[in-house]
């Protein structure tokens, strides 16, 4: 039997998910051990950020199982299911920062709502998250005066700022120039590590995170259908996988929509 320490911190057994009749996630198995770092790659509309909100618990499974530090979230009422999300952080795409705070007010923000720490303390906290992810000296900016490395920074800050058990991005690369994506990939490796926490990831940038995840998976059509450390990932044969790391136009995932022989249409005189 698995001692607490052993047993993965994310485990997903049989998920399925859907918007109405629309199914997202068909049947997902997936985990995440203490102190990984796990990307969750595929096309867009495939169902990467529904994991990412299943896990987080603001959606629940039609079926399978979500556990999360050995809960299982279904099972959660609203009080506890609000108690182990305090232990979660969250990086959305593209920041989100709160545009009427300073940078500084942004990182204090949940140390404010989930705390009573005094104001000094609350300081010291504030400075030390900035001055991990390089901004100590952007404490007073506004955001309107940040590049978009920077906001994407001080929003990693914000979501570090309680020390949680689970780190969780949401495209934290899109939009950025190289050097702010390289910045942001080392500090998500460093801080994971650092905080003695695991890092789930959900990201189209196949080359800067097969350069600092543990393992990857690949999400199509609601289902996983590839899986691997990033070695195991660059040597596979698997059609889909190769199709998306070498962003290939044409393969499993089609460059034509479905439709009728182009010569038929032609024929035909139709739009299709």
């Amino acid at each position: 039997m698995q001692s607490a320490s052993e047993q993965p911190l994310v485990r997903l057994q049989g998920v399925r998910f859907a918007y109405g009749e629309r199914a997202i996630l068909d049947g997902v198995d997936l985990s995440v051990r203490r102190g990984q770092v796990v990307a969750i790659m595929g096309g867009s509309g495939c169902g990467k950020t529904t994991l990412l909100r299943l896990i987080g618990g603001q959606l629940r499974a039609a079926a399978g199982q979500v556990e999360v530090d050995g809960q299982e979230l279904g099972a959660l009422g609203t009080h506890d299911l609000y108690a182990l999300r305090r232990r979660m952080g969250m990086l959305f795409q593209f920041g989100a920062l709160f545009t009427d705070m300073s940078v500084f007010e942004n990182v204090a923000f949940p140390l404010r709502e989930h705390t009573d720490l005094p104001e000094s303390m609350l300081r010291d906290l504030v400075l030390m998250k900035l001055n991990a992810v390089g901004l100590r000296g952007a404490a007073e900016l506004a955001t309107s005066e940040l590049s978009g490395g920077m906001a994407r920074r001080v929003a990693l800050a914000r979501a570090i700022a309680l020390d949680p058990m689970l780190i969780m991005y949401d495209e934290p690369f899109a939009g950025l120039d190289p050097i702010s994506l390289g910045v942001i990939g080392q500090l998500i490796r460093r801080l994971n590590d650092a905080l003695g926490a695991s890092t789930v990831m959900v990201t189209h940038d196949v080359h800067e995170s097969l350069e600092i995840v543990d393992y990857v998976y690949f999400v199509s059509d609601g289902k996983i259908v590839a899986e691997g450390t990033p070695e195991e990932i660059r040597a596979s044969s698997d059609a889909f996988v190769h199709q998306f790391i070498n962003a290939e136009a044409d393969g499993p995932v089609p460059f034509h929509y479905p439709a009728p022989a182009f010569g038929d249409s032609l024929l035909r005189g139709s739009a299709t």
